[in-house]
């Protein structure tokens, strides 16, 4: 398959003016049981255009994508292909129409070749309906020459990193002669780096007359990449516009239906010391650690990924060991040998990856926010259904958890809930220190919103706080002081008053600090989304 030349992107006023939809949906409506998921919506997706799609969970863009990928029937509206009305059946259809979506979490054979999950299903066939396994290769090759993209395709996928195989779902895209291209949330887990070669290659996938439907809750992508953007909420179509029109703060206000302050961070009196570090060591991992947590203040790790932030937390929790140095809570010399000894210490870990290591999806909220502390509710080891279900419900009406109740299965829940609940799970252990690793990754805008208003209160109340986060603006507007690590060595240390994006890369980088004075981040209003994650 040879990708048709490529074509001049064309302003979208001009395309609506000029060019009809690649894809037309009108008064598309979709109900499952007693939940509305979309309502009389309506989008239009134009030849070589690159269209955003936003919203907070549960506002039906995953359903949008469904209905489009053959996975659910719309109840009532249509959809025009290229003009004609069209009815889509089934997944192979919509991939036989053109129309192919690549997931946040790529669905590749790991054990076959890359040029085999290129062409799984439509393989070029040599003599007697055989599979012609050269010509499968020099195909697959000839696709990512066009990519311009280098990539070993008599390979097997097992082993290749989350951007490659989000490249080899294009490409099998690419094969299939997509006409339009559904990115839903692709970048998730993604390097600053690997985005940034995403977006070359869908760019070029755009010149070349592709409809790309970008599907992202990383507002700054959407306005790198998008010529347009529709917002859905709670079902239904709020607005399209240019993407050049719009701004951040409008987006959000339009997917939240209100305006709101992104970080809002309360000023509140800094207390005593309650953890100091000095000397902390991994070997391999990072070297000479020292810093120190007060009550009530926010601690701000930065740093590139890689950069040694994730490792300290770890050795603060009793997950690894350190090699030497030494760690004082409240004044007082500890080593963890395990997280249930640092947490009945009053230390409590928030980790990054909160489907593997943060919740038991298959578990009650009542149970997932109990099972740190069930030896103190039952130290009997017979549990009370009844007791657990008062102890959740106490913290997650305090989190503002939405929920049907604490019965209801965690993995049920949607992403910035679920983090409610681990929020939650933590907090009934009691800790005197929280460590929040990536708290608000892969979360909406108006669940992000609730998680820094718990952050701040929970420091307000006399908690020490440490804040890792890769999204720069959030560790400037939310964080007392920045610790800045490269390469496993903290490179800086600068209080809110004197933090800039500036100096804080600079410092990540490894490179000298910037000199020139410094704004304190503004606090209230919505501020553009740079991240540091290589």
């Amino acid at each position: 398959m040879t990708l048709p030349p490529p074509a001049p992107p064309v302003a979208p006023d001009a395309v609506t003016a000029s060019t009809p939809p690649r894809i037309e949906l009108r008064g598309i409506s979709k109900r499952f049981a007693a939940t509305q998921a979309l309502e009389d919506v309506s989008l239009d997706l134009l030849p070589g255009e690159v269209h955003g799609l936003v919203g907070e969970n549960g506002a039906g863009k995953s359903t949008l994508v469904k209905i489009l990928a053959g996975v659910h029937q719309a109840d009532s509206g249509t959809i025009r292909l290229d003009g004609e009305a069209t009815q889509i059946h089934g997944p192979a259809h919509s991939r036989s129409l053109g129309i192919a979506v690549v997931h946040q979490e790529p669905r590749l054979f790991p054990d076959l070749t890359v040029a085999e999950n290129v062409f799984i299903g439509h393989a070029p066939s040599g003599r007697l309906g055989s599979i012609d396994w050269g010509g499968t290769r020099r195909r697959a090759e000839s696709l990512f020459r066009e990519l311009d993209v280098q990539v070993d395709v008599g390979a097997p996928v097992r082993g290749l990193s989350m951007a490659d195989q989000q490249l080899i779902e294009i490409a099998k895209s690419l094969s299939l002669e997509a006409r339009v291209l559904i990115l839903d949330e692709p970048t998730a887990s993604l390097s600053a780096h690997e985005v940034e070669r995403l977006f070359t290659i869908v760019r070029r996938l755009r010149g070349r007359g592709v409809s790309v439907l970008f599907v992202s809750h990383r507002l700054d992508e959407v306005f790198a990449l998008c010529d347009r953007a529709t917002v859905f909420r709670d079902g239904r179509h709020v607005v399209t516009m240019a993407t050049r029109d719009l701004t951040t703060a409008d987006l959000v206000r339009h997917m939240v239906g209100r305006t709101v302050s992104l970080f809002p961070k309360v000023e509140t009196p800094i207390g005593d010391v309650l953890l100091a570090v000095s000397g902390l060591t991994k070997v391999g991992e990072f070297r000479d650690v020292g810093f120190s947590v007060r009550a009530g203040e926010i601690v701000g790790f930065a740093g590139l990924v890689g950069a040694g932030r994730t490792e300290v937390a770890r050795v603060l929790f009793g997950i690894d060991q350190r090699d030497r140095g030494q760690v004082l809570l409240a004044g007082v010399p500890v080593s963890f040998a395990s997280p249930s000894a640092a947490m009945h210490a009053g230390i409590a870990y928030l980790p990054e990856d909160r489907h593997q290591e943060g919740l038991v999806q298959d578990f009650t909220i009542a149970q997932n926010v109990t099972l740190p502390i069930l030896p103190r509710l039952f130290p009997r080891l017979l549990t009370r259904i009844s007791t657990e279900r008062k102890v959740a419900h106490e913290f997650t009406e305090q989190l503002s958890v939405r929920m049907t109740g604490v019965d209801q299965l965690v993995g049920s829940l949607s992403g910035g809930n679920q983090q409610k609940v681990v929020l939650a799970k933590w907090l009934a252990s009691r800790p005197r220190i929280l460590i929040l690793d990536e708290p608000t990754r892969g979360i909406d805008i108006g669940a992000k919103v609730e998680v820094h208003r718990i952050i701040s209160e929970l420091a307000a109340s006399g908690l020490g706080i440490i804040l890792i986060s890769s999204d720069l603006p959030e560790v400037l507007a939310m964080s007392d002081r920045i610790l800045v690590f490269h390469e496993g060595k903290i490179t800086a240390e600068i209080p809110r008053g004197q933090a800039t994006q500036e100096r804080v890369m600079f410092a990540a980088t490894g490179s000298a600090t910037v000199d020139e004075p410094a704004a304190a981040p503004a606090a209230g209003g919505v501020q553009s989304e740079q991240r540091l994650d290589g």
